[in-house]
């Protein structure tokens, strides 16, 4: 197998990860997937990530990364913290864990050369997001830099929803004939509710948002002007 045939997934069973793992199996020979566990309060997004990656066929690995939720306090992995339903004005929302797909997808570089793979996938996104630094394009490309020089290898950070918002990356998934597994399957919501989710929470918000417009869009693409004609 030759380098350029294979990828790793950065994995959370997640609309976004999901849509970028079956992304990654278009694009590539070989794709193995990452998550990490970190204290999240979503902590069942683990088995369903890994239901998914298994029925996809994918090989699936689990790291422990629990450390990362002691280091700054955040909705995400203190649940005595009530978790932000709408980004405050002039800051992150109290969901951003400072560092976080920094960490994530050193580690996932770190693994993915100990098995000779040098394409990373990730699923994040800076045209709509919930106000995260690290879901940004400018990190994406400074961090390949800076694996590159750490590790004196040729790294590449795949970000194919980069510049997509949810709608556009509904309409992807459809693309990808994955769009019904994306919609019934997945773990987007902070809460922990698969699927549609609690509908409050900011990824709730953006996932539930996304759909809509995207189905509203297919819809009037499939309206025959027949129909309209008048009689």
């Amino acid at each position: 197998m030759k380098k350029e045939d294979a990828a790793l997934v950065c994995f959370s069973g997640g609309q976004d990860s999901t849509t970028c793992l079956f992304w990654a199996k278009e694009h590539f020979e070989y794709v193995e997937a990452v998550i990490f566990r970190y204290g999240q309060r979503h902590s069942n997004e683990v088995g369903i990530a890994g239901k998914i990656a298994s029925e996809a066929g994918v090989p699936f690995q689990i790291f422990d990364l629990s450390l990362l939720s002691q280091l700054a306090p955040n909705a995400l992995t203190d649940h005595t913290i009530k978790m932000d339903e709408k980004p405050p004005t002039g800051s992150y929302p109290n969901t951003f864990v400072p560092g976080r797909n920094m960490v994530f997808l050193t580690f996932a570089a770190i693994l993915a050369r100990s098995h000779g793979i040098y394409n990373i996938v990730t699923g994040v996104s800076a045209a709509d997001y919930s106000g995260y630094p690290d879901c940004r394009d400018t990190f994406v490309r400074s961090l390949n830099v800076t694996l590159n020089l750490a590790m004196d290898e040729q790294f590449a950070l795949h970000a194919p929803l980069m510049k997509k918002d949810k709608s556009e990356i509904w309409a992807l998934s459809d693309e990808l004939g994955v769009f019904d597994l994306v919609k019934t399957q997945t773990l987007t919501c902070y809460n922990g509710i698969p699927a549609a989710g609690c509908g409050r929470c900011p990824a709730c918000r953006l996932r539930n948002a996304g759909l809509e417009k995207y189905l509203a869009r297919k819809g009037k693409a499939n309206v025959n002007p027949l129909h309209f004609r008048e009689e």
